[in-house]
């Protein structure tokens, strides 16, 4: 009966896709491959029932997946899978020369590296004079304004690439995408230092729930 129902799905996913699907079935799916010899839908309601919904139960830390019975090591490294992928999908569909001489195209070159992720993290994008991407480095876990961050690590990696641009960017987990005092400041030190070594800081993108602000168009890095 279990193997019918599994092909039974499979089915359905490989014919309508997985628009329809209900939020525990979804999780049958993933818990197949996991789980390859027990029935997985107790254990895909439970989940939902735990974490409130798909979405939550992706974002879980691997420690709290692993306190639900049935939830062992192999099934919760597989859950945790499905977002990273999907991020690296959707920078796998941007990669290639890129140009980022607007903020829209900035925009939509750094936006789905931040999918998915819970925590704080800062990404330096590195450019030539011509504005085309030299490199793409995740430099930090943390707040843009952190102790964490190293102004000297910022401008060593600008360097490495012989860059002559830069654009930094950083999430807020708050889901505001306004840049706080403390990224004023962070910022406009990060462009002192930056400048120092003849390299201009394009742009600071602040990233939260799929949107940006970008500091260059609001005027914080005006010379004026």
């Amino acid at each position: 009966m279990h193997d019918g129902h599994r092909q039974r799905l499979k089915n359905r996913f490989l014919t309508e896709g997985l628009d329809n699907f209900e939020a525990h079935a979804v999780l049958e799916l993933v818990l197949f491959y996991a789980l390859p010899r027990q029935d997985v839908n107790p254990l895909a309601h439970e989940l939902i029932n735990r974490f409130g919904k798909l979405s939550a139960v992706f974002d879980a830390p691997i420690e709290a997946l692993m306190k639900t019975p049935g939830i062992g090591e192999h099934a919760a490294a597989l859950i945790k899978l499905i977002p990273a992928l999907c991020r690296r999908y959707q920078v796998s569909r941007i990669e290639g020369e890129q140009i980022l001489n607007t903020t829209s195209r900035a925009g939509a070159y750094l936006l789905p590296r931040f999918f998915a992720h819970k925590n704080e993290v800062v990404y330096l994008v590195c450019l030539d004079s011509k504005c085309k991407v030299l490199g793409c480095t995740l430099l930090f876990e943390g707040s843009v304004n952190s102790a964490g961050v190293s102004v000297r690590k910022i401008v060593e990696t600008a360097l490495g690439f012989n860059a002559t641009g830069v654009i930094l960017a950083h999430n807020h987990i708050s889901g505001v995408a306004l840049p706080s005092a403390d990224d004023e400041k962070t910022t406009a030190h990060i462009k002192t230092a930056l400048r120092a070594v003849g390299i201009r800081l394009n742009d600071h993108l602040i990233v939260a729930d799929g949107d940006f602000v970008s500091m260059a168009d609001s005027g914080y890095l005006s010379d004026g």
